[in-house]
Order: C-alpha cells, then structure tokens, then sequence
C-alpha cells in the first residue's frame, strides 16, 4: 500500500474478507434502501417506513430464537405487517398513522417476548445487539438477490408509483391501479427496511432509507434523478462507515466503534450539508 494511503486505510483493511463482504453486500442494501427510500419520502411514509424498521425486531428475535436468518425472519414480519397496515387504512393520512401505530404496538411487545426468551432460553449468543444494531461484517451473501425483489418491483412501476406517489386521484382517474401499485411499493419497503435493519440495525435504519433519499429530494424534483444520488448517497456513507469502523480498532484497545454510528453520523451530515447548502443559494436568489 502506498504511504500516502497509510494513514486512512489501516493495514489488512483490503485483504480482508469480512470488509470485502460488508462493502460489496452493504452497499448493495444501501442503494436499495436509497432507491425505495425515494418513494418513500415522496409519499410522505416516512413514519410507515421507521414503524416497520421496529416491527422488524419482532421476526428478527422470532428468528433467532428457532435458529434461522434474521433477514427471513424481518422480511416475514414486516410483509404480514404491511398487508395489515393496508388492509386497515393504510390509503389515507390519518388512517395510515393509526393502522401503523396500532401494528407497531403489538409488533414491540412480541419482540420484547421474543428478545426475552432469546436471552432466557436460548443458548444463541449476542441476538439482541445483533438485532438492534446489525452485524455488517457478518452479512450473508443471500442478501444480494433478495436486494433484487425490492428493487425490481420499484423500477417495473415506476410510472404508475410515481404518478400515484405525486397524484392518487389523477392516477385512478388514468386508470392506474393505485391500490395494487400502493401493496407493491408496501412490499418494496418492507423488504429494503428489512435488509437495512440486517445491515445496520432495526433502531438506525431508517436513517438509511429516509437520509440519503431526503437529501437528494433536496437537490433535485426529478424522482430518476433523486433515486440515482440517494443511491449513490447511500452507499458513499455505507463505504466509508466501514472504513471507518475497521481503523477505529486502533483509536482504542482493541475495541472498534460499530459501523451503524458512522453510516447514520455521515448520512445526517450529507443531510446537513446539502440543507445549508441550498439554504443559503436559495436566499442568495431572493436578494437578487
């Protein structure tokens, strides 16, 4: 490794394969999450999306307690969630908050069950700080093609999601079959909020799937454009809070700071930035 790069990366940082894992399969998830977290914000469901990020810890607790992926067990839970947050009145406003509220309640107290007996009568080994808080370094490869559904069902609807996300009345109105296309995009979210609460844990993903979309939101209104720098957003700050997690054994003895904080630290500062940024050149409009 050149000098001049010694400093940043701390040694074996390219040669190992953990990192290459969380890299290649982190931000997989975090392009993911930036491209459903687009529609995410656009529909204004940002609270549907935090809700089912905690509902989540109820299969992911499930799963580890009967000895399975936790991915499988986020993914099972959080998609009975949605088709009952839909079923329930998830289409309007305030019906859309209560149905969430109502599944959120009863999805916390089975996790607290679940979390409970995973540490009381499990002889599993680290479920509630897996669940909480991810375990990037450990992500299995079978996260990938489930990337792919998530993904796959934005871009395959993306006129009908975009026209009902922007207008519902005028997408019925063009035929446009919003309910489905709603249930769609419910199993769309479901299944990114579940890869990002695999990544970096159910309490910090939804700054993963809200962050890096409201901020490209602020620099553009065009929603291909918005999903590309959410996306790209994402990942930028998956990649570097990997980085930095791996050269933060050295800042202590021996004891890294978790990836999560970095991931949610750089994406609340791209945030930031970008809020000021174009804060300040729209108030430099206005005076001229």
């Amino acid at each position: 490794m050149p000098a001049s790069l010694a400093p940043v990366f701390e040694p074996g940082f390219f040669s190992s394969s953990p990192v290459h894992v969380a890299l290649i399969v982190g931000g997989v998830v975090a392009a993911v999450s930036g491209v459903v977290g687009t529609f995410t914000v656009m529909r204004g469901q940002a609270f549907a999306g935090h809700s089912l990020a905690d509902i989540g810890t109820a299969g992911g607790s499930a799963a580890f307690l009967i000895g399975i992926s936790p991915l499988y067990g986020f993914v099972a839970m959080n998609l009975i969630a949605a088709g009952v947050m839909e079923m329930i009145g998830i289409r309007r406003p305030r019906g859309r908050d209560l149905a969430t509220g109502i599944v959120l309640g009863a999805a916390l107290g089975l996790a607290a069950l679940f979390l409970y007996w995973d540490t009381t009568h499990s002889s599993t080994t680290g479920a509630t700080i897996n669940v909480l808080f991810g375990s990037i370094f450990e992500l299995p490869s079978s996260l990938v093609p489930v990337s792919v559904v998530a993904t796959g069902i934005v871009l395959l609807s993306y006129r009908p999601l975009l026209l009902s996300s922007l207008s519902p009345e005028l997408a019925s109105a063009r035929g446009v079959p919003v309910r489905l296309v709603g249930i769609g995009y419910l199993v769309a979210l479901a299944v990114a909020v579940s890869l990002s609460a695999v990544t970096i844990g159910a309490i910090l993903s939804t700054a993963l799937l809200i962050g890096p979309a409201a901020t490209a939101l602020r620099l553009t209104k065009r929603a291909g454009m918005a999903m590309v720098i959410a996306a790209a957003i994402g990942v930028a700050a998956t990649w570097l809070g990997v980085l930095l997690a791996y050269d933060s054994y050295d800042w202590t003895t021996g004891h890294g700071w978790p990836v999560s904080f970095f991931v949610v630290t750089l994406v609340f500062a791209f945030y930031l930035v970008t809020d000021l940024s174009v804060g300040r050149l729209a108030g430099r409009r206005r005076l001229r």
